[in-house]
């Protein structure tokens, strides 16, 4: 049995190298196919991939609180955005000295996502993110300093004029590769002094942690002002275990601080850290679904092609088929070495469009900074399909081999 299965896949290999052009011409259709397959479903993993690491950096334990809901999409489709009456300065501060759950708590605020940064002659674009935050911030954050300090709560109290910058903004500020620790920087018309650089966590999806600066917040209260400004406050929980009863507490807390009447739905939304992952994740099942269909269609188009070129194999080996009849070759035999030339060639197809699906897919892991991922269920689908297709491609070109009269077929041509 083994020796036949080897000698059949002998005379398939025979029969590719004597067709060469036209079996390329099928692999390159069938690996199109697992390509774009692979590939976009490895692109898919490597974002998933990402998200979850990266908005779950903050920890799993760690919430937060604002005045409106989280809602990210894709399309057109998605629940309106809600909106609540601001969370006051007060409000935030006192929800943060009353809670008195084992947790650290802290408070923060966006200033602007358009500021430029200046030193010496250098300046950033007016692109920066400046964020108000108290010394409790970058715990709950899961941002680190990788040179200098974080905020004490004397600098957050009295709005002193320093700052933490991220290290796209070292690189951007202090060409010279200066010392950033200590210089005086001006942000929009305002002068800070560095004393702190964050740890770089490079850049993605068009956005860049590492181009944001934090101040302390009562500074951006005064230096940064604007109506109805809206405080956030982050939650991180001593232990995991304990993040529902933190949330309980806290919304129990804040509703009491806001005056919300019993009865009434909350003004405020909770967001875990791990939910906005979650929630994009979701969103991207359907381009996980585009991509299959995508692949399938081709793959059907490739199971046409495939079974073309088999059913002129079998007629351009008429006689070949006669002579294998006439020495004793059964109509099984016959048919199985059909049947194995269609598999021989589809899982060339399947091979490398495996290996272009995950190099392409990978360019996306590439490009968010994510890491190289081997979609190792993806492969085993890819080289499912292929049998699947050279199966259901090769039964009829290798069924009417086998049924072919062979006295006909000798005197064929």
């Amino acid at each position: 049995m083994n020796a036949l299965f080897l000698e059949n896949i002998r005379i398939s290999l025979a029969s590719i190298r004597s067709h060469l052009l036209r079996t390329i011409l099928t692999i390159l259709i069938i690996s199109f196919g697992i390509m774009a397959l692979v590939g976009i479903l490895t692109a898919t993993d490597s974002i998933k991939y990402y998200l979850t690491q990266n908005f779950s950096m903050m920890g799993s334990n760690t919430f937060t609180i604002r005045n409106r809901s989280m809602n990210i999409h894709i399309g057109g489709e998605g629940n309106q955005e809600k909106r609540y009456e601001p969370i006051t300065f007060a409000q935030a501060m006192e929800f943060k000295n009353r809670y008195a759950f084992p947790a650290y708590t802290a408070v923060f605020t966006f200033a602007t996502g358009t500021a430029t940064l200046k030193y010496d002659v250098n300046k950033t674009n007016p692109n920066v993110r400046v964020v108000g935050t108290d010394e409790s911030y970058l715990i709950t954050s899961g941002e680190e300093v990788e040179k200098g300090r974080s905020f004490t709560q004397h600098e957050v109290f009295s709005g002193s004029s320093v700052v933490i910058i991220g290290a796209e903004l070292v690189n951007n500020l202090f060409k010279k590769k200066e010392d950033p620790i200590d210089k005086i920087i001006s942000i929009g018309p305002g002068k800070y002094k560095v004393i702190g650089v964050l740890k770089s966590k490079g850049s993605s999806m068009g956005f860049s942690g590492d181009r944001s600066c934090f101040v302390p917040l009562n500074n951006v209260r005064t230096s940064f002002p604007r109506p109805n400004m809206s405080f956030n406050i982050n939650v991180m929980a001593h232990r995991q275990e304990l993040v529902d009863a933190a949330i309980g507490e806290a919304t129990a807390e804040l509703r009491n601080i806001r005056k919300v009447p019993v009865g009434l739905n909350d003004t405020f939304e909770i967001t875990k850290s791990d939910n906005v992952a979650k929630m994009l994740i979701e969103n991207i099942k359907y381009v996980s679904m585009a991509a299959t269909l995508i692949g399938l269609i081709t793959l059907l188009g490739a199971a046409i092609g495939l079974m073309n070129i088999m059913l002129v194999s079998v007629t351009e080996r008429t006689r070949e088929i006669g002579i294998r009849k006439a020495i004793g070759a059964t109509k099984s035999i016959i048919r199985n070495q059909f049947l194995a030339e269609a598999i021989v060639i589809g899982q060339l197809g399947g091979l490398l469009g495996i290996f272009l699906g995950i190099m392409v897919g990978n360019v996306m892991s590439l490009l968010i900074g994510s890491a190289f991922i081997v979609p190792w269920l993806w492969i085993l689908l890819g080289v499912v399909l292929c049998f699947a297709v050279a199966l259901i491609s090769g039964i009829i070109p290798a069924r009417k081999a086998a049924n072919l009269d062979p006295i006909e077929s000798l005197r064929y041509e």
